[in-house]
């Protein structure tokens, strides 16, 4: 029997960073649209909802040919919000409403605009056939997190982030001394009985599928830089 593979995009209307981002206009459509269609294009992903708290941004998805049918609570929706919880509800609201339970959940986000349906494949096909419970598409980092500094608001300087040594805020960091490090990509992959057993969509040992540095929109000059990428692409 074919695995029931729900593709979740989550679209909270209370953007603090930029305003309206996730229907915010790239290039002519709506910037979820990039991941929506991503979405579409899997070979592996059978179902697509999105999820929102928001009357005007269900009428925008429906425009654009997707779905959204529970609203997200307000609850659920807040800056602080884990989207562990916004997930949990809407399975429920699928189980009591439709009595749909899927095997497998794929977690997008409008905000990485750049995706593409072979990554999403490769990251669910860890899942269906290589014996993963859960996998994740990374990027590298583009500075490692050793180099990341902390603000001390007390006296107005800085430490660093890991140790806490304000003396090592000099110190020369030779990259080749540090393993590589990654970031999530902003695809997480899993089978549905992790989210019942973790309350999380990742487990013990995740997969993973590595992919060049991708865009993570969060304020105005990531947008741009994303407009500027997409025309040139």
């Amino acid at each position: 029997m074919r695995k029931k593979i729900l593709a979740v995009i989550g679209l909270r209307s209370g953007s603090k960073g930029l305003k309206d981002k996730n229907i915010k206009d790239l290039c002519g459509k709506p910037l979820f649209y990039y991941i929506f269609k991503a979405a579409k294009q899997s070979k592996h992903i059978n179902r697509v909802i999105f999820s929102t708290d928001s009357k005007k941004y269900k009428k925008i998805i429906s425009k654009f040919g997707g779905y959204a049918p529970y609203m997200r609570p307000k609850s659920l929706s807040k800056d602080n919000s884990g989207e562990i919880e916004f997930i949990k509800d809407l399975l429920i609201c699928l189980k009591e409403k439709e009595n749909y339970v899927p095997d497998i959940i794929v977690r997008l986000l409008a905000t990485s605009p750049f995706q593409k349906a072979k990554d999403i494949d490769k990251a669910i096909n860890l899942v269906l056939k290589k014996g993963y419970n859960s996998s994740v598409i990374i990027s590298k980092a583009r500075q490692h997190p050793a180099k990341a500094l902390r603000i001390i608001s007390r006296n107005k300087s800085v430490t660093t982030y890991i140790g806490n040594n304000p003396i090592n805020v000099g110190s020369k960091l030779n990259r080749q001394r540090h393993e590589e490090a990654y970031f999530r990509a902003n695809v997480l992959v899993c089978k549905k009985n992790i989210i019942d057993k973790y309350n999380s969509l990742s487990s013990k040992k995740n997969g993973y599928v590595k992919i060049p540095h991708q865009i993570d929109i969060d304020n105005l000059d990531d947008f741009n830089y994303a407009k500027y990428l997409m025309k040139k692409i």
